[in-house]
């Protein structure tokens, strides 16, 4: 069970990093475009929230605590990422790529620069609350 558990949780940081990457392209793509739904406060702030996480750990030096309880979960498993499924594999593979981790921590702090900078210049939208609206 602590394998299955390990490829499911590997599968929703992989999500994860996909919602991370992909959000701010969106975002800059869906600008002159006029999408509204790119203004979402929720979907902006969470994003920001996410970012705001992970430059404070690449700040620290420190990985995700995703990482940290997928290998808790391979070595109660009594497995290694090789040991482990072929989805598990291969999803282990797509995201945990072969970088010095200096570099990726620098590339992390930049690109949550990159969002911040975008949450200024492309702004999300103020909720309307059910009394903002004109009837």
């Amino acid at each position: 069970m602590p394998s299955l558990l390990a490829d499911i949780l590997v599968a929703a940081h992989l999500a994860i990093v996909v919602f991370v990457v992909g959000t701010p392209f969106l975002v800059f793509l869906g600008w002159p475009l006029k999408w509204r739904w790119i203004r979402n406060p929720l979907l902006r702030f969470g994003h920001l929230a996410i970012m705001a996480y992970i430059v404070q750990n690449a700040i620290r030096g420190e990985l995700c605590f995703l990482t940290h309880w997928e290998s808790a979960l391979r070595g109660q498993a009594g497995e290694t990422v090789e040991e482990a499924s072929f989805v598990g594999r291969m999803l282990h593979s797509i995201l945990f790529v072969q970088v010095d981790q200096d570099l990726l921590h620098q590339i992390y702090v930049g690109f949550g620069a990159f969002v911040l900078a975008l949450t200024f210049l492309v702004r999300p939208k103020r909720a309307k609350l059910p009394a903002d609206r004109a009837d």
